[in-house]
């Protein structure tokens, strides 16, 4: 396998608990250059866990995880500079109130990755104009839809030009009309090359930009594969009941 082809992330029997309860039980898991890895599975099967041990938020219980071939549970190993290459997006958009989205977006770069001010404004206002943003780069969050809320809170990820960009239910928190245009920025993303790894309920999004599928259940990977195979012809029965449930509820 060149370098090129190698794995962005992988994971290798990864386990983590909280107190008595185990969360996540022995995932292996790859994310290839340029694609999505999409993670779905019932509230509760371990997805945004996941996601927060592959940016070391969550320390594992054990196994290891490599990002680009480095060992980032190794305990020597540099996790601020970890958290650098990493793009993250939670389900609150977790902007500062009282900084304006140009505020918001520049503050990592120049702050951690010592980007000066003006090429750090100048990328960020491209960003924003990429997004459909242009305008609103002095205005206040609270100023602001839910759905340029979370806009805003992908360029800020994007502009620290992260190796992956980890989204995690992006569209939980936001009014049904608003989940359309967020979801149109992760197709534009993912058109570029964007390397990402999300967790979702929206089973419809998946289905079209994911290039892997992973269903979780208790914790366990208990199945992956294509999303054309996941959604369309599922080996495992508790797979099988999920996605029934999903269909008959009319989301899918």
């Amino acid at each position: 396998m060149s370098d090129a082809d190698a794995p962005v992330l992988r994971m290798e029997s990864v386990r983590k608990t909280f107190g008595d309860s185990v969360v996540l039980r022995d995932v292996d898991l790859e994310v290839a250059p340029h694609t999505v890895t999409a993670l779905i599975g019932a509230s509760g099967s371990g997805k945004s866990t996941l996601l927060r041990c592959a940016n070391l938020l969550e320390e594992i219980d054990d196994g290891a995880i490599w990002l680009d071939g480095e060992e980032i549970t190794d305990p020597r190993a540099d996790q601020d500079a970890v958290r650098r290459r990493i793009g993250v997006v939670f389900q609150a958009y977790n902007l500062f109130p009282h900084m304006t989205v140009l505020e918001n977006i520049t503050l990592a770069p120049r702050r951690v990755h010592g980007v000066a001010r003006a090429e750090a404004e100048e990328h960020a206002r491209e960003l924003l104009e990429r997004l459909g943003l242009d305008g609103k780069a002095d205005e206040y969050p609270d100023r602001l839809s839910g759905g340029q809320q979370q806009r805003v809170a992908i360029v800020r990820a994007l502009a620290v030009r992260p190796r992956l960009l980890l989204l995690d239910e992006i569209t939980a928190a936001l009014d049904p009309e608003l989940v359309g245009e967020v979801l149109n920025v992760v197709r534009d993303l993912k058109a570029d090359g964007m390397t990402m790894m999300l967790a979702t309920h929206e089973m419809g999004f998946a289905r079209e930009v994911a290039d892997q599928v992973c269903f979780l259940d208790s914790g366990v990977v208990l199945e992956r594969g294509t999303a054309e195979q996941i959604f369309g012809d599922p080996q495992q029965e508790r797979t099988q009941r999920f996605l029934k449930r999903i269909v008959e509820a009319g989301r899918l």
